[in-house]
């Protein structure tokens, strides 16, 4: 069941993205410390795989839809 629908997707692949890629590539201060760079991978993996598989169990456990049902 697919509960994201298209706009959501492509902003959670980005955003997803970017936050997996932010710690190795800009060089922050905010990277100094090790629990940063593990909060934003992790953050960036989970929004990646929401896009990709197109379900949200955040989305499913408040009963909510991004879908259209057209």
């Amino acid at each position: 069941m697919h509960n994201v629908g298209t706009p959501d997707r492509i902003i959670r692949l980005i955003v997803g993205a970017v936050l997996t890629l932010a710690p190795f590539v800009l060089p922050l201060d905010l990277w100094a410390a090790g629990w940063t760079i593990w909060a934003s991978v992790i953050i960036g993996l989970v929004l990646v795989a929401t896009a990709v598989f197109g379900f949200c169990p955040i989305y499913a456990a408040l009963r909510l839809s991004a879908k259209s049902k057209a």
